[in-house]
C-alpha cells in the first residue's frame, strides 16, 4: 500500500515547526515525495558556530540532515504513522557552509526491511552541486 503524501506533507510540516529542536533552529518543511523529503534551514545569527566566519555551526546541519532522514523514511514506509529513530548516522563533511547562508537537505530512503530503514542524504548552501556534507543512516521502525 502506497503511503499517502499529504499525511506526510502534514507530518514534515509538523515536524519542522513543532518537533523542540527543529522548531528552535528554524527548519522549514520544502517538500516530500514517495521516499524523498527536503528540509531547509535559514541562515540566523544565533545559529552561527564560529562569529568570526559568520558560518552555520555544524551541529545544525547534522541535526537537519537527520530530521530530513526521518522524513525520507517516513514517506517510504507503508504504513504510517509509526515511530522512528536513528541507529546510525555517519556524516561526511566536505566544505563549511558560506557566510550568511542557510542550508538545504534531501534524503532519499533508498530501502525499507521490516524493521530497519536505509537512507541517504545531502546538503547544500547555494548550489546543490556543491555539497557541504553527505550522510547515510540506518532507521529503526517500529510499528507498533
Amino acid at each position: 500500500m502506497a503511503v499517502d503524501l499529504d499525511l506526510i506533507r502534514q507530518m514534515g510540516q509538523h515536524m519542522a515547526t513543532t518537533v523542540p529542536q527543529a522548531a528552535a533552529l528554524g527548519f522549514r518543511f520544502v517538500s516530500v515525495d514517495r521516499a524523498r523529503g527536503v528540509l531547509e534551514v535559514p541562515w540566523r545569527e544565533d545559529l552561527v558556530g564560529d562569529p568570526d566566519t559568520g558560518v552555520i555551526a555544524g551541529g545544525v546541519v547534522t541535526s537537519l540532515l537527520d530530521h530530513v532522514c526521518g522524513l525520507a523514511v517516513s514517506a517510504a514506509a507503508d504504513t504510517v504513522p509509526f515511530g522512528t529513530a536513528t541507529l546510525d548516522l555517519r556524516i561526511d563533511y566536505m566544505r563549511a557552509a558560506a557566510p550568511r547562508a542557510g542550508v538545504t537537505a534531501e534524503a532519499h530512503c533508498y530501502k525499507v526491511t521490516r524493521s530497519v530503514a536505509f537512507v541517504r542524504a545531502q546538503a547544500w548552501d547555494a548550489d546543490a552541486s556543491d555539497l557541504i556534507a553527505t550522510a547515510q543512516g540506518a532507521f529503526v521502525i517500529n510499528r507498533a
